[in-house]
């Protein structure tokens, strides 16, 4: 009889410790359901895009600081959480973006991202170089005098392969050609050093003669957006990107 008593006390204690495992399992299951629920609260996905009445009302020195903003954003990785799929929903029918962005082909500079710019938000060319010709100037007339875009914006990187070709004049199929577009920014800058490509600082000073030269550029044969510029409806500036840092700065 004792030994029955045992064994009966011993399953009856077995069953209590797992009862007590199992409630401690439908606590924890619970406490992690109630955070992925909070958690899933509290990430709200940006799904809205911009409508021709916002795109209106913005000036362009509205947009610069909203991509200066973006910027540190970016910098510090805390990008905008966007639901893509319902901003390309909306823009199905129509678009208003803020800004044109002219911009080199590197693959380091993701221009939306750079600025925190969602579907919808910036129209982007991109050549290598970040040079104008009259496809581009075009598209940047359609984007200003068509589409309201208020900020036709320039963005040179440091470290830019076309700029390095175009130092070191480099002969090559169509690069030859398309370095021709760059090389008066390197006639430019006034420098005593070398100048060449392995002159970092030589390289440096040319990415913003070039980016300034595009803007020169821009306003010489493109009548359209320099009647806009001068009546305040867009800005032409340019900018260089920090490949070191993801940082963008605005040239005066």
């Amino acid at each position: 009889m004792k030994t029955l008593a045992k064994v009966f006390l011993l399953v009856t204690l077995s069953f209590g410790l797992i009862a007590c495992q199992n409630k401690k399992a439908d606590s924890n299951d619970s406490t992690n359901s109630n955070t992925e629920t909070k958690t899933e609260q509290e990430t709200v996905l940006v799904s809205k895009v911009l409508t021709a009445e916002e795109q209106a009302a913005l000036s362009p020195d509205d947009v610069i600081n909203i991509f200066k903003e973006g910027n540190e954003r970016f910098i510090n990785n805390d990008l905008t959480k966007r639901d893509h799929s319902a901003q390309v929903r909306q823009t199905t029918k129509a678009q208003y973006p803020k800004a044109i962005v002219l911009s080199c082909i590197d693959s380091r500079v993701p221009v939306e991202d750079v600025f925190d710019r969602g579907i919808g938000d910036i129209f982007v060319a991109r050549v290598a170089g970040n040079f104008v010709n009259e496809d581009i100037l075009g598209s940047m007339e359609y984007a200003t005098k068509v589409a309201g875009s208020k900020l036709v914006l320039v963005v040179g990187h440091e470290h830019c392969g076309a700029v390095k070709a175009a130092v070191d004049d480099v002969k090559l199929g169509n690069i030859t050609p398309m370095l021709s577009k760059i090389k008066p920014a390197v006639n430019m800058v006034e420098y005593d050093g070398e100048r060449n490509s392995k002159n970092a600082e030589f390289v440096a000073e040319v990415c913003k003669s070039n980016v300034k030269n595009t803007i020169a550029e821009i306003r010489a044969n493109s009548p359209i957006m320099k009647e806009m510029e001068d009546n305040g409806e867009i800005k032409i500036v340019g900018a260089v990107y920090d490949l070191d840092t993801g940082k963008v700065s605005f040239l005066n």
